[in-house]
């Protein structure tokens, strides 16, 4: 399985949403890449992104940034994007992808859906999180509608934190919700991005 995230640059919300994810699914097959529906290929990390990547372990220094193409999204078996705009880009670009992008909050809440009621899936991570993409048009109009996760480019480093937070929440949700053994969680009073806690979601491909 190959996931992308796509934001508008591939500087800021897209490479968290990569080196995060690939940390959280570091042992398993599943490949993980972003790009940027405007992004300018070949550009570092911004540097509040990395400093935040920085504080949990991540060295994000060989990050550099792509423009998304038709093949690139073609390529992928799921696009997580962070605001509704960016998927209508998305799929302006690559038609074909508009069964597998979603907003990654929309994506978050159909799979705690799914999970909840029992509609997941398969053994590998790889089944279970293709069960929620087969049924995301019978869960759609079941969950809250999505919200976008902001552009923090070019403003205060706490609203780089603000992304990184919604980001790692909603990824936590994803993962979590693909555990054979679900079991519903009372949801912390305050996430943070400073500690996630990587090795608390183990899976095998």
């Amino acid at each position: 399985m190959h996931i992308m995230f796509v934001c508008t640059g591939n500087i800021c919300r897209s490479p968290m949403g990569e080196l995060l994810m690939s940390r959280y699914l570091a042992n398993t097959t599943v490949q993980v890449t972003s790009a940027g529906t405007r992004g300018l290929p070949m550009h570092q990390i911004d540097p509040s992104s990395a400093r935040l990547m920085d504080s949990v372990g991540i060295d994000s220094s060989g990050f550099r940034s792509r423009r998304l193409t038709r093949e690139m999204a073609e390529s992928a078996d799921l696009i997580l994007c962070f605001e509704s705009s960016q998927r209508k880009e998305i799929v302006t670009v690559a038609p074909k992808a508009v069964r597998y992008t979603f907003l990654l909050d929309d994506f978050a809440n159909m799979c705690r859906y799914s999970a909840e009621h029992g509609l997941v899936k398969g053994t590998t991570i790889q089944e279970r999180l293709q069960s929620v993409i087969d049924a995301s048009s019978f869960i759609r109009p079941l969950i809250a509608a999505p919200k976008d996760i902001a552009d923090p480019h070019g403003r205060e480093y706490a609203k780089f934190r603000q992304a990184a937070e919604e980001t790692n929440r909603a990824l936590r949700t994803i993962l979590t919700s693909m555990r054979k053994h679900y079991r519903v969680e009372p949801a912390p009073v305050r996430p943070q991005i400073a500690r996630p806690d990587f090795n608390s979601i183990i899976y095998a491909s």
